[in-house]
């Protein structure tokens, strides 16, 4: 079915589009020829440098997510926003860098369930593992759902058609050259984003009258991030500072940047420990200025647009098309055409990121540890390019699930509430906890999902009222850590520990540390560069009060 397409392309914009799925298919086929290993396809050979496992760190959660996601989530909450960038991502990507990567990187892990296999047991392994799988397929019909709406919307396509044509062409570059394709296709993608979503940000701030006029046009109470936070009935986000400290700076930040097997897949194919300490750091600099591309762009709508304005008749309107009708309305054509490309790599980006770590978690953590253990690297390479397809065909099917949520980082922050906040307990107390248990492990981590599971359910039958669908997630996400947290600790003083040589690299106090970055100079140790981004971040934090 065809409808009226919203966004005026025409030749041009079509030719720029055909070109970079042609470069994107083109560097799958072109690394095709690398892929002789399970240890090419699924972690790059481990050969790949600092600034290109950076850019692909930070691309990879440059998706949907980010683009339209948090367009939306701005056009919805203001200047909050930012909150997911400067007290949701920076502290944790250093956290990342500086303690937990040495434990991937030195204990040549495939995955990040792998290390709980090491750490705790096989238990808890496989319930993060199938957990896991489950959140990468929920998480790649987002993107897929992103970019086929923009298919809609530019060419009239019906949402199944579009959803469709998304599919394969991420399919076939990820089947031909695994995470490097991925990999080089998120750094092509960082500067596409650039060149075609800051001309928005240029005109609509031109329309309005510069930074004055915005200031002017938008709602009072979408301008501060901190100034409105001592009640949750003061703020358009609904929350108080102790809810976004604990369930957003806290638990979901940490639990994501830490332990998602996407994002920390990208460090674990660097050239050297170094390097893989130094990517998500590196990687938190341009992190930090990305709300240009994306904050201002949602609270432009709503200063535009007055559907968006706050109480605005007709209902809520569909914030995950607002920086859609910001291109509409400004891009010629050509200009158009490369905006396009760039939503259309983020959102491949996004889709490839989690199928590439679908494949890996479902190859080595449970087809290689419970289905057919002990075959040769040639098999597990084969089964990776095969389950390729079926992660492919289920982010299909969970790509409808996305239509039901009118602000996509609404559902993507639920998600991660189920997921990611009890794992990071459970990871907080493996690593720096060596009376951490195998049975603690894994209990704490069940009841972790089964809080967050519960706390949903009486959330949505009214039991526990929230302001907002993102301060419930927020607090659900603090709850399930604290939860999994408690149990870990209870069922650990009663249970079996393992012995220091058994954790001897796994936990942080039983890890050889002396000498890591001793043959550095001082401009290349992780702590330099982690220091700096953190003193950054303050600054911008009191800048933006």
């Amino acid at each position: 079915m065809v409808s009226k397409a919203l966004l005026p392309v025409n030749g041009i914009d079509y030719l720029i589009i055909g070109a970079y799925l042609f470069i994107t298919v083109f560097v799958g086929y072109s690394l095709k020829k690398y892929m002789k290993t399970g240890e090419d396809f699924f972690l790059s050979g481990r050969s790949l440098p600092t600034w290109i496992t950076s850019l692909a760190f930070l691309s990879a959660n440059l998706g949907a997510l980010e683009i339209i996601g948090m367009a939306g989530n701005s056009a919805k909450y203001g200047i909050m926003t930012a909150h997911f960038y400067w007290i949701g991502a920076i502290p944790a990507m250093i956290f990342l860098g500086l303690f937990m990567m040495p434990f991937y990187y030195e204990n040549r892990v495939k995955s990040v369930p792998e290390y709980l296999k090491l750490r705790y047991n096989n238990a808890t392994h496989a319930l993060n593992a199938v957990s896991f799988a489950i959140m990468t397929v929920l998480m790649s019909g987002i993107s897929m759902y992103a970019m086929a709406l923009l298919f809609k919307l530019m060419l009239g396509w019906s949402l199944t058609s579009s959803i469709l044509l998304s599919a394969s062409v991420v399919l076939v570059y990820i089947f031909w050259g695994g995470l490097s394709s991925s990999i080089y296709n998120e750094v092509i993608q960082f500067f596409l984003i650039w060149l075609g979503l800051l001309p928005v940000v240029l005109l609509g701030l031109k329309e309005v009258g510069g930074f004055q006029g915005f200031i002017e046009r938008v709602p009072a109470e979408f301008l501060h991030s901190w100034k409105n936070l001592g009640s949750a009935t003061q703020n358009p986000l609904g929350i108080e500072w102790v809810g976004v400290v604990l369930g957003l700076g806290f638990v979901l930040s940490f639990g994501y940047w830490t332990t998602d097997f996407l994002v920390v897949q990208r460090a674990l194919a660097s050239r050297s420990l170094n390097s893989a300490r130094l990517t998500p750091i590196v990687a938190s600099f341009p992190k930090m200025i990305i709300p240009i591309l994306v904050i201002v762009p949602g609270l432009l709508v709503v200063a535009l647009l007055p559907a968006f304005q706050p109480g605005a008749a007709g209902g809520a309107p569909d914030y995950n098309s607002a920086i859609l009708l910001l291109m509409g309305r400004y891009l010629p054509n050509g200009i158009l055409g490369l905006a396009v490309t760039a939503l259309l790599a983020s959102f491949m980006s996004g889709m490839a990121g989690n199928v590439t770590a679908f494949n890996t978690v479902w190859t080595y953590d449970i087809y290689g540890s419970y289905i057919a253990p002990g075959r040769s690297d040639q098999h597990y390479l084969t089964m990776g390019k095969a389950v390729t397809v079926v992660g492919v065909l289920f982010s299909i099917l969970t790509a409808y699930i996305v239509q039901h949520f009118s602000n996509i980082m609404d559902y993507m922050q639920l998600v991660f509430s189920f997921f990611n906040a009890p794992l990071f307990a459970t990871f907080l107390l493996g690593m720096f906890w060596k009376r951490a248990t195998p049975a603690g492990g894994f209990w704490g981590l069940l009841s972790g999902i089964l809080a967050a599971v519960a706390h949903y359910l009486l959330y949505k039958s009214g039991i526990l009222p929230y302001s907002s669908d993102m301060g419930a997630n927020f607090y659900q996400a603090w709850w399930a850590w604290l939860v999994d947290f408690v149990v870990t600790i209870l069922v650990s003083l009663f249970t079996k520990r393992k012995s220091d040589q058994e954790l001897k690299g796994l936990v942080y106090s039983l890890s050889s540390r002396s000498g890591r970055d001793a043959s550095r100079r001082w401009f290349l140790r992780p702590e330099i560069w982690g220091s700096l981004s953190l003193l950054l971040v303050v600054i911008l934090n009191v800048l933006f009060w």
